[in-house]
């Protein structure tokens, strides 16, 4: 590349280029300019720092202080393809500077929507746990297998946090005709009712909800705060679903209801991962167990690359970023995802 055009710095632990970009977008990105490619990474130190002064784009999860800042005088834009807003920033001094931080944060929304709808309606009228019975030799027939089941078409729906997420699933709701109760504390209720919701109280939520979608992003305020008190107020053999963060609930009192029987639970994160083979949880029948992958499909990371290069191409242009999330200082402020392990 010539040496005029823009450096672009590529750290992107824990995703790689070859799995975020499918040919057509690398082809693309490799065309914005001279990449300086960090893979597997992380990037050293010593490199970023070296390379920054003459850095326009940088696409990973780089710590950008504001020491650091400093030295990038020709930064306009961070590509965080974590897809979460890390506290490894400094996002009022990004603000400040006009370098906007950005994140494909819709990237993975429309996979985890789909397989949150497949896993409430399983949930609803026990096709996994009919199937281990069958397996088990314990099977009933007919209406005596249905004990306990109910039709998810039309039951009321509760969703705990309406980000790309929850819109995506209401989105896919819409030919089922469940009412919909929405609780989300940093939407007004104007915006819950535009998607063709109710905006309710977490109280009003719980006690609507037949199946109930926790999608909330863990925050500074939020942790545990799903918690016995909480699951109580859903009916008996109401079905709950986990899909966002497993620190926004209190665990064991999640994994104790469905331990009892009272609730039907399914989860796809968990407090610690990789779960431990001889957790107990492992053996409780009425939780349906899925291993953080319903975001990671090869086409959602795939969005991850198209999503950025489409903004980058923008920003080069000197027009602003349309497809990727911005980050807000007061917000990303408040978020607590977990920097990603730099060895």
């Amino acid at each position: 590349m010539a040496a005029g055009e823009p450096l672009i710095l590529v750290d992107p632990l824990p995703r790689t280029l070859d799995a975020i970009c499918d040919v057509p977008t690398r082809r693309r990105l490799d065309a914005l300019g001279r990449l300086a490619v960090f893979e597997p990474g992380p990037a050293p130190e010593a490199e970023i720092d070296r390379l920054l002064p003459e850095a326009v784009l940088l696409i990973g999860q780089t710590a950008m202080p504001h020491a650091r800042l400093d030295r990038a005088p020709k930064l306009r834009a961070i590509f965080n393809v974590e897809t979460n807003f890390l506290p490894n920033i400094d996002y009022a001094a990004c603000h400040a500077r006009g370098i906007h931080v950005l994140s494909p944060t819709s990237a993975f929304a429309p996979a985890v929507a789909e397989s949150a709808l497949a896993m409430a309606i399983d949930l609803a009228r026990g096709i996994t746990a009919a199937d281990r019975a069958f397996r088990a030799g314990t099977e009933a027939y007919g209406l005596a297998g249905n004990a306990g089941c109910f039709r998810f078409a039309g039951a009321p729906v509760g969703i705990i946090g309406f980000g790309d997420l929850g819109r995506e699933l209401r989105r896919l709701l819409v030919p089922f005709g469940n009412p919909v109760v929405v609780h989300d504390p940093w939407l007004p209720a104007e915006l819950i009712a535009a998607h063709g919701c109710d905006a309710g109280s977490l109280d009003e939520t719980l006690n609507f909800a037949r199946v109930l979608f926790i999608f909330a992003a863990p925050t500074t305020e939020n942790q545990g705060f799903i918690g016995a008190r909480e699951l109580a107020k859903l009916a008996d053999g109401s079905a709950v679903l986990l899909m966002s963060r497993a620190g926004v609930v209190d665990f064991p009192a999640l994994l104790a209801e469905a331990a009892s029987g009272r609730l039907k639970i399914a989860t796809d994160v968990f407090p610690q991962e990789p779960v431990a083979p001889g957790d107990p949880l492992r053996r409780i029948p009425g939780l349906l167990l899925s291993a953080h992958r319903t975001g990671g499909m090869p086409d959602a990371l795939h969005a991850i690359g198209r999503m950025v290069v489409a903004d980058a191409e923008l920003i080069l242009r000197g027009l602003p970023p349309q497809l990727c999330r911005r980050a807000d200082p007061a917000l990303a402020a408040r978020l607590r995802s977990m920097p990603v392990t730099r060895t």
